[in-house]
């Protein structure tokens, strides 16, 4: 018997992505790269967005595993916003308000 993990998205991905989609940004929600899953994809502008706990920031193992996971998207052309879920619940307008401005602003 083969057993998957399945990832779901926190509810500060959830509020982060409806607050861009509502934005006119076409996101996509719990995005799987070939390698992996990234929270938040804007394919069109080539960024990728990991909302993530204070464990991802504060955490060595945590930390040593997102560096061995982050060399997944080497040579991908993707840009990633790494986001902490405190800062979603305190500053989600101003966070969706920077995004948009960079896709707006298009590749850098």
């Amino acid at each position: 018997m083969q057993h998957t993990i399945e990832k779901t998205a926190s509810k500060q991905a959830e509020a982060l992505y409806y607050a861009l989609r509502s934005r006119g940004i076409n996101a996509q929600l719990e995005y799987f790269d070939g390698h992996k899953t990234v929270d938040i994809a804007i394919l069109q502008s080539r960024i990728f967005i990991e909302v993530d706990g204070l464990n991802h920031f504060n955490d060595p193992v945590q930390i040593k595993r997102d560096f061995k996971r982050n060399h997944y998207s080497d040579g991908d052309d993707f840009s990633t916003f790494y986001v902490t879920n405190q800062i979603i619940d305190t500053h989600l307008d101003e966070v969706v308000d920077a995004l948009v401005k960079v896709v707006e602003m298009g590749p850098s």
